[in-house]
């Protein structure tokens, strides 16, 4: 009988992750980093951390360094691997690199089967390998619960670094990906979902940020994150903070993966929504009469998500223009009463 690897987690993928009122709380007690070559640090909670390379005479060059690994979201061990790829690899992508290397990092049941952890391997390696970076070694330990994920490395012009600091009113935001991975996977996880819609959630996963990451350089953008654990308003929150200024969402142009409002109205919530609602809300004003089952979609963790961005109005035609998968879901103002107001 094939593994199924969620059965034996409490949450699957980027649901895993802490809780960001927990996290919050204690990093606020950690020295912030002062260092003139620490171009971006986590004073902002942006997506990785930017370390200048460049030597004086030589020409501009900067270091992006990420980590990320989380538990299973899916059954099969190969298509787990390349999800926690693509996932690590995103950050880098969010902003502006170019990965280069990685370092895997396992956890892995003493007694369980090697054959999954080949999989798990040879997964993300592909994935990896997909992006044109390499695989220069790893760390692994043995518990009960699996977990994979990478530490990865990129380069990048220190002029171009995205940040999600940068958002401007007058902007327009664009995103780039479907919401609801987070509930499908527990619909999966309850036996709840439909085959066709786990695929669907599972290629969107799969889907590197490479090429659009290379389709929004040439372009102004203003601010840019993945929306990961924490979910759309979460990581929108950070931004909206990062940048002084208040993201306006419309819940109704927000488009959602198939079968995740079905999934979110019969209740196949994981842990990390209700953490994230939690910590979030209180920065957010909500229109009411938005369907509870759509609010509980904008605070869902997301896995391998798409990227947000902050940018002007004729740029945004343009992205859009060149990849049909973007689209606008809001608009940037200047900082009113909250960070965050959602509109139907």
């Amino acid at each position: 009988m094939a593994t199924k690897l969620t059965a034996n987690v409490k949450a699957g993928g980027c649901a895993s992750k802490l809780s960001p009122r927990i996290l919050d709380r204690a990093l606020k007690s950690v020295p912030r980093v002062s260092n003139e070559k620490v171009l971006v640090g986590y004073d902002t909670a942006d997506d990785a951390g930017v370390y200048d390379l460049t030597e004086p005479g030589g020409r501009p060059l900067a270091m992006v360094q990420t980590v990320d690994f989380f538990t299973p979201i899916v059954d099969d061990p190969y298509t787990f691997g390349g999800v926690a790829a693509a996932n690590a690899l995103s950050d880098i992508y969010a902003m502006g690199g170019r990965p280069v290397s990685a370092l895997s990092l396992v956890v892995f049941p003493a007694k369980g089967d090697v054959a999954d952890l080949e999989s798990i391997l040879r997964g993300g390696a592909d994935k990896i390998h997909e992006a044109g970076c390499v695989i220069l070694g790893g760390h692994s330990i043995s518990d009960d619960e699996v977990k994979f994920g990478y530490a990865v490395t990129g380069l990048i012009d220190p002029r171009r670094i995205l940040t999600n600091a940068g958002a401007r009113a007058g902007d327009v935001l664009v995103f780039t990906k479907r919401i609801g991975t987070g509930v499908v996977s527990t619909a999966l996880k309850k036996g709840m979902a439909a085959e066709a819609d786990v695929q669907a959630s599972i290629d969107q996963m799969l889907t590197l940020n490479r090429e659009i990451c290379d389709a929004i350089l040439p372009f102004e953008i203003h601010g840019c994150t993945d929306v990961t654990g924490f979910g759309l308003l979460g990581h929108a929150r950070e931004m909206a903070l990062a940048s002084g200024v208040t993201l306006e969402i419309s819940a109704s142009a927000v488009r959602f993966l198939p079968g995740a409002i079905e999934y979110s109205r019969a209740g196949a919530r994981s842990g990390g929504l209700n953490n994230n609602r939690e910590f979030v809300e209180s920065c957010v004003r909500m229109a009411q009469d938005i369907p509870p089952e759509i609010e509980a979609l904008l605070y869902d963790p997301q896995t391998s998500g798409g990227l947000l961005l902050s940018l002007g109005e004729e740029y945004a035609k343009k992205l859009l223009e060149q990849r049909p998968e973007a689209y606008v879901i809001g608009r940037v103002r200047e900082y009113e009463t909250k960070p965050i107001e959602v509109l139907t």
